[in-house]
């Protein structure tokens, strides 16, 4: 009877685990723009708005990051406690929620475009609502477990701003409700 043939293998244990670790941490620490992340933690991809007040070009731009200090220098007290500090407005007192004009709702913080007064409707709750945003590029949603509910926030993209929730209560074509603090919002009309 033949004796087995025993086989060395190409590449050792420690050597399969030490490749192994090494893989993880590329992975872990390395560019991440496959993944929602962006590659480059410094610059962030937003969609810019065209002179019609429409989605323009995909650019990168850097991110814009101030000391508290600088915040509050930058912004009214309202601003400042809902954009940095993740506050809310009292319903039906925010100064954009009856604005009906055409043009585009920009982040207070850093005149991100970030709503298209096309799609705000009245939603009877007191803060600006919209059914979609500018550009899903233009914003990040979070978790927010505050208050002992669960709701997802939504954030500027380029700043972090607080901005305000999204719900699933909206009305067609999305059926979601971006539920919006004014004093995050800058108005400009087209």
């Amino acid at each position: 009877m033949p004796k087995p043939v025993l086989h060395r293998p190409l590449i050792g244990r420690r050597d399969f685990l030490a490749l192994g670790g090494g893989v993880l941490a590329v992975g872990l620490l390395g560019p991440r723009g496959s993944h929602g992340v962006e590659a480059n933690p410094g610059l962030v991809t937003i969609v810019q708005a065209d002179a019609g007040g429409k989605p323009g070009a995909r650019v990168q731009v850097p991110k814009v990051v101030y000391s508290e200090a600088e915040w509050r220098a930058r912004l009214d007290a309202a601003s400042f406690e809902i954009t940095r500090r993740a506050g809310t407005e009292r319903a039906f007192t925010g100064p954009l929620t009856n604005e009906h004009r055409a043009g585009l709702f920009r982040c207070i913080c850093c005149d991100t475009p970030l709503y298209s007064s096309t799609t705000k409707f009245e939603s009877g709750t007191g803060w600006p609502s919209f059914y979609a945003p500018f550009a899903k590029e233009n914003i990040d949603t979070r978790t927010d477990r505050s208050f002992g509910w669960v709701r997802t926030e939504v954030l500027c993209k380029r700043c972090d701003a607080h901005l305000g929730h999204v719900f699933e209560d909206g009305p067609p074509p999305t059926g979601l409700r971006y539920c919006m603090n004014s004093v995050a919002l800058r108005f400009v009309p087209a």
